[in-house]
């Protein structure tokens, strides 16, 4: 793709910026401006486009990022590529879309999700933490379970708020899919009590992982 064309897309997201959307974002520790619905339609327009792609990427802007991680091909992307946007990737919103639209798709996904989890930066780590909570969740052969909760027990108290956060997910999944590791998952949440304080809106589920096990279970016993 030419230039003119990244510039094109730029000066489209400029004109969608709205500083009330921004100042709600950057509460978040998102940088951008831009309607996450708007963004989306643009990106419904552009299509798959893999050069264009990268090349917004190499913008750095965030709200750019977002819209390449919406018009990408998810298995174009070598590891090693995988790896450095993962580690470029500080805005909360580009971290989570490229681990759940992007990596979660690649060939790479289990090599990554093994590496990250055990890397010395926590937001890395969260998001190998993420793709083990999909596999927990999807494909939970040859995962470690008792070993998963012997980690999430030691380590998560401490842990910084990302990485304490996707452990926790992991902890929910393990209770929420596992019956034979229900009762530890739950003796694990109730003794931490990580976020078991945490400010919940009407009719959604607490991220507090005794109330989440037993509030989906719950469900999946009516269903």
């Amino acid at each position: 793709m030419s230039e003119t064309t990244v510039a094109e897309v730029m000066a489209e997201l400029a004109t969608l910026e709205d500083p009330r959307v921004r100042e709600a974002n950057e509460k978040r520790g998102d940088d951008h401006g831009v309607n996450l619905s708007k963004l989306r339609a643009v990106a419904k327009r552009l299509k798959t486009q893999q050069d264009l792609s990268r090349e917004l990427w190499a913008t750095g802007d965030t709200a750019a990022r977002l819209l390449a991680l919406l018009i990408c091909r998810p298995k174009a992307f070598e590891r090693d590529e995988l790896d450095a946007m993962l580690r470029e990737s500080r805005a909360p919103k580009v971290h989570d879309w490229l681990v759940n639209y992007v990596v979660k798709k690649s060939p790479h996904a289990e090599e990554l999700r093994v590496a990250w989890t055990a890397d010395a930066d926590p937001v890395v780590a969260s998001a190998g933490w993420a793709l083990t909570t999909e596999r927990v969740a999807k494909k939970p052969e040859g995962l470690d379970l008792p070993g998963l909760l012997d980690t999430v027990e030691a380590e998560m108290k401490d842990a910084p708020d990302r990485l304490q956060w996707a452990m926790n997910h992991t902890l929910a999944q393990i209770g929420i899919e596992h019956a034979e590791h229900r009762s530890r998952a739950l003796d694990i949440g109730e003794r931490l009590e990580v976020l078991k304080d945490y400010p919940t809106p009407p009719n959604c589920t607490s991220p507090f992982a005794p109330i989440w096990i037993n509030e989906m279970v719950s469900r999946q016993a009516k269903a």
